[in-house]
């Protein structure tokens, strides 16, 4: 007996940014705390750090890394985490 574990529909939004983030959503899982930040720090140059927060927060949200196409994440995003890490230019 096959037991299907999510409908069509989930199946297919699964991993994905199916619409933005609202606020309360931003600033619980789109937070960088202190432990965050000395992960982030590592890398090199504010597109590694800022990649690197992205990836972080993506798989926090869509139980996943970023999606086949990182221009599929909400700019809303990219900008919510530039504004933490102190990144003034979130398109370098």
């Amino acid at each position: 007996m096959s037991v299907e574990f999510l409908t069509d529909e989930q199946a297919a939004s699964y991993g994905k940014f199916n619409e933005e983030p609202t606020r309360p959503e931003l600033e619980r899982i789109f937070f960088v705390d202190d432990e965050d930040r000395k992960l982030i720090a590592k890398p090199r140059g504010d597109h590694s750090r800022l990649g690197f927060a992205l990836q972080m927060c993506t798989l926090r949200y869509i139980g996943r890394f970023l999606p086949d196409d990182p221009l599929d994440v909400p700019w809303v995003v990219v900008e919510h985490l530039a504004t933490q890490l102190g990144i003034e230019d979130s398109r370098a």
